[in-house]
């Protein structure tokens, strides 16, 4: 088989996502319309190669662009250090510091932890979800490197991380994820809107 025969590269699950907030982005800097946005967050779900991904977003994504900016990193003690939930739950999201050694437990309950517009208490940072019968979901911003060990007994997992260290020399997320019949999903970029995810399960199906 010569090269021009071979097949085009899949696109997977975090393509599709790293894609679909390049695509944001474009639209936060008025290089999209709303219309725009939303017709190709629609193909971008839709497509099944590197190739189609691309094309999207060829004329909004300049090159020599700078890089996102990277998680911020205010050194020094403080940060949200537990967030326990036993037959309950915790919601962080928007602007919050993360301890540089974070515990999460959950026990018949669970966590919803969005980092995107977090920062960091220091270059390296320690997140430790234990969950019993319950469990979490971790957003985690697009550029910042992950360093992921997971145990799961009766129970699972599910990190859709991509590429682990996207910015060589920036800060540094070491999660450790510990389930006992229940689990946690680990994802990278923004939670989608219930327009992108109602579009996301009507191409599913």
């Amino acid at each position: 088989m010569t090269d021009d025969a071979l097949p085009e590269l899949r696109a997977s699950d975090a393509d599709r996502e790293h894609h679909a907030e390049l695509l944001r982005r474009a639209a936060g800097d008025g290089r999209l319309t709303v219309d725009e946005l939303d017709e190709r967050l629609t193909l971008a779900y839709e497509a099944r190669t590197r190739a189609q991904l691309e094309r999207l977003v060829a004329d909004v994504v300049v090159p020599g662009d700078p890089a996102p900016a990277r998680m911020p990193v205010r050194r020094g003690e403080g940060g949200t250090r537990w967030l326990v939930s036993i037959m309950s739950g915790h919601d962080r999201k928007g602007h919050w510091r993360v301890g540089r050694d974070l515990k999460v437990i959950n026990i018949m309950g669970g966590s919803d932890l969005d980092l995107n517009d977090a920062e960091l208490a220091d270059d390296v940072v320690e997140i430790t979800v234990f969950s019993l019968m319950g469990g979490g979901s971790i957003r985690v911003p697009e550029g910042l490197n992950v360093e992921l060990s997971e145990f799961a007994f009766m129970g699972g997992n599910d990190a859709a991380l991509g590429e682990a260290r996207p910015d060589p020399g920036g800060p540094l997320l070491r999660l450790r994820l510990i389930s006992i019949m229940g689990g946690s999903d680990v994802k990278r970029g923004r939670r989608l809107s219930r327009a992108e995810r109602k579009r996301r399960k009507h191409l599913e199906h």
